[in-house]
């Protein structure tokens, strides 16, 4: 098991969080913790209903990455989850191969649809061809990463001879992680992707984040079956990297000891599942806090799982 760790990016503190010398203060602490990579969320322009109601702020992804692997020449990079039809593909790939060759090849591309009908609208991209922009979308990041001129027709995107430069350093490209629970979700992932990052989701938040539900490892079980049987119907042969967050709760603390037996075991439920990659968000009451929790993290959980 291999673990992405949530910047605390979307706090409202802005000296606290939101500089150079803060976000490089939470990397190295990850970094020294034994975790191995650092994650941030993306929304350019989420409404204010939205927000009032418990949504985020979120810097800009490529920002506040490149800030991040300044700090750590180490960890992984994973945008989770950059939604991509919110931007032309074209300039995604510039801001990608960029980002990625300045790390040195390690950056992952976490992406999905997004769920957030407003926020569509004021980028001006249409909610219900979301599902197909992305697909073309991929298409035109695994042509432009090769370096050599890209030639698309597509229902949204026409070039004839565009090249983007930086190629990433990485012979096979940027890993791109496709998001989602539902079954064209998964597709997606399978068909055109190199990770799966389902999302644990319940209850009426499913309505809201138009997804499907995933709280239990037999959900989850049942999804992975559903991949490895696409996957043998399209003759895939490559491994599908799966990475998702635990199932039986939040945050954890230091001031929660009972729960660290718990947390070992669900992530041991997900490894045997077939998870490889997982996801966590450690409490940030201050900045200062949160470099305590992940090194508590690091020592009480890491340290004590298989690598």
């Amino acid at each position: 098991m291999r673990f992405s760790c949530s910047l605390p990016l979307d706090e409202n503190t802005a000296g606290e969080f939101h500089t150079l010398g803060a976000i490089g203060e939470m990397v190295q602490a990850i970094d020294r913790a034994g975790l191995d990579g650092v994650f941030v969320t993306d929304h350019p322009a989420p409404s204010g209903r939205w927000l009032a109601g418990g949504g985020h702020a979120t810097l800009d992804p490529f920002v506040a990455l490149t800030a991040a692997a300044a700090a750590s020449p180490r960890l992984q990079l994973q945008t989770h989850i950059l939604v991509l039809a919110y931007r032309n593909p074209f300039v995604v790939a510039k801001a990608a191969a960029s980002l990625d060759a300045l790390a040195g090849g390690r950056l992952i591309l976490g992406i999905g649809t997004g769920y957030l009908k407003p926020e569509y609208a004021a980028v001006g991209v249409s909610f219900e061809d979301r599902g197909e922009i992305t697909d073309e979308s991929i298409h035109i990041l695994r042509q432009a990463w090769t370096g050599e001129p890209v030639q698309h027709e597509g229902p949204r995107f026409t070039a004839r001879d565009a090249v983007i430069l930086p190629r990433p350093p990485r012979a096979e490209g940027i890993p791109i992680w496709a998001g989602g629970n539902a079954n064209p979700a998964i597709r997606r992932a399978v068909a055109l992707c190199d990770g799966w990052s389902p999302f644990p989701v319940a209850g009426v938040v499913t309505k809201t984040a138009r997804t499907d539900e995933l709280s239990t490892i037999a959900h989850l079980q049942e999804k992975i079956a559903y991949a490895r049987a696409y996957a043998d119907e399209i003759g895939r042969t490559s491994p599908l990297t799966i990475c998702m967050g635990r199932l039986d709760g939040g945050a954890l603390a230091p001031q929660d000891p009972a729960g660290v037996a718990q947390a070992i075991d669900a992530y041991g439920e997900l490894a045997e599942a077939g998870v490889t990659w997982t996801t966590v968000g450690l409490p940030a009451p201050s900045r200062a806090a949160f470099v305590e929790n992940v090194q508590w993290f690091g020592e009480e959980i890491v340290a004590k799982l298989p690598r």
